[in-house]
């Protein structure tokens, strides 16, 4: 079943997108961290499945185990000294402040994962085409530049192996040589595809005062409800940064603002954002589900 946020309005998957990327890098509140990160990981799953699950924890957790070890080693900041290393102090604050940051790192990394598999090229183009259209367009090329280097690598490559000029065939000095000229090419066809692409916008007007461009998007009656109830997930969150229920101070030593009961409404509203596409989907399955357990009449 194909995600159901995906079929939102674009400018409702940007929203989303940049609210909760940078919720992300801003609070480094534990319980904020904890969220963005379950969301984000949950949502991955969802969208990209069993490669998702090996990019989070073949690359993700590893990652983050890395970063929280590596902190207390470099940063001797804290008033509590958990032990000493080779004469180094490894305070307590400096392991939990690595821990939040990495929390924080690879949430964004994440996010940004989704957004890579939801907001396409052409919703991008579509939402700043004409507010910023040269932008727009060298933007959305950046993103699938990558991917598609990946993908026309591998065609070059199987062209050569069957010539037998590939990377992994002859000796060590004939394999480097066999790998810089499948990179010559690549590179070849990478500027070609580059200024192809270039004519063929300047030759359909693109960026032109006036020009009109066909659009499939639409903004219904369901892309309002979802953006009312993202505005208000968003304005309680702002809220509750404003009254600082996300500040935490981790040196010199770890202080967290006490608990009331706004505190767990931000908490809930910021874990409704964060699970927000989660949720739409749970509710599309339930639908489904439902349709098809009504008997039909013959």
């Amino acid at each position: 079943m194909k995600d159901s946020f995906a079929s939102y309005h674009p400018s409702i998957n940007f929203f989303y997108f940049v609210s909760v990327i940078l919720f992300s890098m801003f609070f480094m509140h534990p319980i904020f961290l904890a969220i963005s990160l379950a969301g984000s990981a949950t949502y991955s799953i969802l969208l990209n499945g069993r490669r998702a699950v090996k990019f989070n924890f073949l690359y993700m957790i590893p990652m983050l185990l890395l970063i929280a070890v590596v902190n207390p080693i470099f940063s001797h900041e804290g008033a509590t000294v958990l032990f000493y290393f080779n004469d180094t102090s490894i305070t307590l604050e400096s392991f939990l402040y690595g821990i939040a940051a990495a929390m924080m790192f690879v949430s964004v990394i994440i996010w940004f994962s989704c957004y890579n598999a939801v907001m396409t090229s052409d919703k991008f183009i579509y939402l700043f085409g004409k507010v910023i259209p040269s932008l727009s367009l060298v933007f959305s090329m950046v993103l699938r530049f990558v991917p598609m280097l990946k993908e026309q690598t591998k065609v070059i490559a199987n062209a050569q192996k069957c010539i037998g000029r590939d990377a992994s065939q002859g000796s060590l000095l004939q394999r480097a040589r066999n790998g810089i000229h499948i990179v010559s090419i690549l590179t070849t066809w990478s500027l070609e595809n580059a200024i192809e692409t270039a004519d063929s916008m300047r030759s359909r007007g693109y960026g032109l005062k006036g020009r009109t461009s066909f659009s499939i998007y639409r903004f219904d009656r369901r892309d309002s409800t979802a953006l009312a109830v993202l505005g208000v997930l968003f304005l309680l969150v702002c809220a509750g940064a404003f009254l600082g229920e996300n500040t935490v101070q981790y040196f010199p030593t770890v202080k967290i603002p006490d608990y009331r009961f706004f505190s767990f409404i931000v908490y809930l509203a910021y874990g409704g954002l964060c699970f927000f596409p989660v949720i739409l989907q749970i509710g599309e399955l339930w639908k489904w589900r439902k349709m098809r357990s009504i008997p039909s009449k013959n």
